[in-house]
């Protein structure tokens, strides 16, 4: 088959496991020869990422909301490719797509952590906040290398990859045209401009709970059970992809917090009417089911994510192991060829070196902030051990939910080095800013390796070389750590980050997840008590978990989200179960439905956000007479979320060949 015709079909066991002795064979064969890493491709990645870069780290800041960029990019990127008299192949716009998706990840590590040093008056340099980003984005990809065959080759048809699923069928469609690209616009533009309007203004509620039925409220008032719903399109088209088995453990997870671990602690709080029990501040009889979930199963959440990653990295050990056996064969014998185009990694000796380039930066960066020894290196190791421990778990992450618990892992990283610091004698002003250095670089590299493993699962399934995948990903971090650091150093000048000060006269930027670390991070330095317990029993869970040999990362997962993400994925993993009994013609509209519902989405998000750039802007611009009404408002949503289902099941079934 001529290459023209190979892109526009992806094999039919792309999202299937493999026989044994077979292997997956990728759109583009490993002796073609594609445009890959080209000017085109690489600048017009690293103009994307910069310009996603300066939007979303303003939009995180103001409404803790970060722009997912990778999707978006890949739709521009087939627009794109239609500039020039050679179109750009499917390898390029891969490139623009993997430099471009860095802004959401790189902002997301900044914006979760640096304004917090703001925050506690502590002023960081523009180059220390520019480092933090770079430092940590760069071990992200390092780290992640090594684990590529794992999770990407040896994982074929096991994990989902709900992002970078819809990232390929975007490009896929893209090259194929015809009936396949018309269903995918459809698609996007429906659910970008549904999810735009709902998530952007008041036109009717986005988060269904049904508290104007009695029996649901007085359930809720009674027993502090709580359960909602968040009805768009996105939830619903990254449930389908993730499939039945995936979203019923992640629901499982948020069934268990939200309807078992809220109302149990409630009701022995509730005879503690006066009293507030740490880590919460406020009685537990007065709390609701939100507050008692984020002050106490969300810790619960965290030490099971912890514990399930943990699993994780002893699992994938064998492939790590296997790497740095293949760079002492190279140390000795002088190098190891992969013949496979679509096999080949950077070499490992340039991983080792890049790490100890890396560790050394980070040393220096240490050594900035106190001149002793011992501190400094307890500081690197900590940076290094969450790191590499934090890849997996969201590589992991990401490949089966499409969510990375980029929060609760920093905050971990916060609650153990500051524990570790203070023991060394580390405290006050210079342990918070040395604690959320490390805190910023973890942040950022976790959140890096999530969507690099995204990136480089597209591009195995469409035959990239990830190599050439993997080096581009050092220019998009120094492009995008320069961007983030400078904006927030920016927006530090004309803004007040967290909460009004006294006397201070600049409009505020909530940066919500900022404030929270920052209040971590005070507690710990001024010498709280850790609740262990919370932890540990989170991290039984996780070990019974793996006893039953369910996914313990999934399910714990559904523990830290809010129930309400976790519901919408299930309506739409029980749909990818009935649909998937049809032909395959079926199922393969039906993914590039889903795909459309993802993609757009996350254009609506995008488009949302940045109407929350003007300075003027109200979600009251555009608010229906029966907003606040509970009973219209809600029944609406839940009615359109029925009608995404359905238009997904009909137009999926309405396949004939003519139409492929």
């Amino acid at each position: 088959m001529p290459i023209e015709e190979a892109t526009k079909r992806l094999p039919d066991n792309a999202y299937t496991t493999l026989p044994p002795g077979s292997a997956y064979r990728p759109v583009i064969p490993s002796p073609a020869a594609l445009p890959e890493l080209t000017p085109r491709s690489v600048g017009w990645g690293l103009f994307l990422c910069v310009i996603f870069t300066v939007a979303s780290a303003y939009s995180g800041l103001k409404v803790g909301q970060v722009m997912e960029a990778a999707i978006p990019i890949s739709i521009l990127a087939i627009g794109l490719a239609r500039l020039y008299p050679r179109r750009s192949s499917v390898l390029e716009n891969v490139i623009i797509t993997g430099i471009g998706g860095l802004a959401g990840s790189i902002v997301a590590g900044a914006i979760f952590t640096l304004p917090a040093l703001y925050i506690l008056k502590l002023d960081p340099h523009p180059a220390q906040t520019i480092f933090i980003c770079l430092a940590g984005g760069c071990l992200g990809v390092l780290f992640l290398i090594p684990l590529r065959r794992y999770f990407v080759r040896d994982m074929h048809g096991i994990l989902p990859y709900p992002e970078a699923t819809a990232i390929t069928e975007v490009l896929i469609t893209g090259e194929k045209g015809g009936s396949q690209a018309k269903l995918l616009i459809e698609a996007t533009v429906i659910a970008g401009i549904y999810d735009f309007f709902i998530t952007t203004f008041h036109v009717w509620k986005e988060y269904i709970d049904y508290q104007f039925v009695p029996a649901v409220r007085t359930l809720t008032e009674r027993a502090r059970v709580a359960v909602s719903f968040d009805a768009i399109s996105f939830i619903l088209g990254l449930g389908y992809v993730m499939g039945l088995r995936s979203s019923l453990i992640l629901c499982a997870g948020g069934v268990l917090s939200n309807i078992v671990l809220v109302p149990l602690i409630w009701m022995i709080g509730s005879h503690l009417p006066d009293t507030a029990v740490y880590p919460g501040v406020t009685p537990i009889a007065h709390m609701t089911a939100n507050q008692i979930f984020r002050s106490y199963v969300r810790f619960i959440g965290v030490g099971a994510i912890a514990t399930a990653g943990i699993f994780g990295i002893l699992k994938s050990m064998k492939i790590v192991a296997g790497s740095f056996g293949v760079a002492l064969r190279a140390f000795r014998g002088g190098g190891v060829s992969v013949d496979e185009r679509t096999d080949r990694d950077i070499p490992i000796m340039t991983i080792l070196l890049g790490v100890i380039v890396s560790a050394i930066g980070v040393g220096i960066l240490l050594g900035s902030l106190t001149s002793a020894p011992l501190v400094i290196a307890a500081g690197l190791g900590l940076t290094l051990v969450f790191s590499f421990f934090f890849t997996s778990v969201a590589a992991n992450a990401i490949a089966t939910t499409a969510r990375n618990p980029v929060s609760g892992m920093t905050m971990l990283t916060i609650i153990i080095s500051s524990i570790v610091l203070l023991n060394f004698g580390v405290s006050g002003t210079t342990g918070m800013f040395f604690v959320m250095a490390i805190a910023g670089m973890v942040c950022t590299a976790l959140s890096v390796s999530g969507q690099t493993v995204t990136d480089l699962k597209t591009g195995y399934w469409l035959g990239s070389t990830p190599a050439a995948q993997e080096k581009i990903k050092f220019l998009g971090v120094i492009a995008a750590s320069i961007a983030a650091g400078l904006t927030i150093v920016m927006l530090a000048q004309t803004f007040q980050f967290g909460e009004a000060a006294a006397g201070d006269t600049r409009v505020v930027l909530p940066s919500p997840q900022a404030s929270i670390m920052k209040a971590l991070v005070e507690g710990f330095m001024s010498r709280q008590p850790v609740a262990y317990i919370l932890f540990g029993v989170g991290a039984a869970i996780a070990v019974v978990m793996e006893m039953l040999e369910v996914p313990a990362l999934v399910f714990a997962l559904g523990m830290y989200l809010p129930l309400e993400l976790n519901t919408p994925a299930l309506v739409g993993g029980f749909l990818s179960h009935f649909i998937g009994k049809r032909e395959s013609g079926v199922r393969e509209r039906a993914v590039v439905i889903a795909s459309g519902l993802m993609a757009g989405g996350a254009l609506g998000g995008v488009l949302g956000a940045a109407f929350r750039l003007f300075p003027k802007f109200s979600e009251d611009w555009i608010k229906t007479p029966f907003y606040d009404n509970e009973v219209i408002s809600q029944i609406l949503s839940t009615l359109f979320f029925a009608g995404f289902c359905a238009y997904l099941w009909w137009r999926s079934t309405r396949y004939s060949k003519e139409q492929l």
